[in-house]
């Protein structure tokens, strides 16, 4: 999958073709980027409704390449090294969304293959 980045998207834009792919993830914006393993403060998440140009500090358009073969941290360290946007995704677990930031390693196959796991143990009970 290729995301389109430029200042006029729309976060929940982009939260929805990544949510298209990775059902039982989620990608957040935020208005800073963050250390890789580490968490984002939730002060700073940005509303879906904002474009991307409130909160990055590369200005330039291009395009991200998403694989299920890549790791969470390679995600979020590509989104702040090519356009200054601090990103964290969350796995789903039932009805609760957690940050990966103690799987970062993982891939996003594996993150969204956890997430449905989880997700179905919780919705049998």
């Amino acid at each position: 999958m290729k995301i389109s980045i430029d200042d006029n998207r729309k976060i929940f834009d982009i939260q929805e073709e990544f949510s298209a792919l990775f059902p039982y993830l989620k990608i957040d914006f935020f208005s800073s980027t963050h250390k890789s393993g580490c968490a984002s403060a939730k002060k700073f998440i940005k509303h879906g409704s904002k474009t991307l140009n409130e909160c990055r500090s590369i200005h330039k358009k291009g395009k991200i390449t998403i694989t299920p073969d890549m790791t969470v941290d390679e995600l979020e360290q590509t989104f702040d090294a090519k356009y200054g946007l601090g990103v964290q995704i969350f796995r789903k677990s039932g009805k609760v969304w957690l940050e990966t930031t103690v799987t970062d390693s993982w891939t996003l196959k594996e993150q969204n293959k956890q997430g449905e796991e989880l997700s179905k143990a919780i919705d049998i009970k």
